[in-house]
């Protein structure tokens, strides 16, 4: 049996702030444009990602459990 988490909305609603987006977005840009990133700055670049990609996955696992319990 799946065990339940209780997670509390204002986790599930929570963004990056502007600065730490645009510092992701500055860093991604400059990499696609072909200027290399420092060890960290790469390093940087992919715990936001996986920052960003874990709040992603919250937030729709909690629509979907809201969903289910309508």
């Amino acid at each position: 049996m799946p065990e339940i988490v209780e997670i509390p909305l204002e986790l599930t609603c929570f963004q990056l702030p502007p600065a730490v987006e645009n510092r992701l977005q500055f860093l991604l840009d400059r990499q696609d444009n072909g200027y290399p990133l420092s060890l960290e700055e790469q390093q940087e670049a992919e715990g936001l990602v996986e920052l960003v990609e874990f709040l992603s996955l919250l937030q729709l696992r909690s629509k979907r459990v809201r969903q289910n319990h309508q």
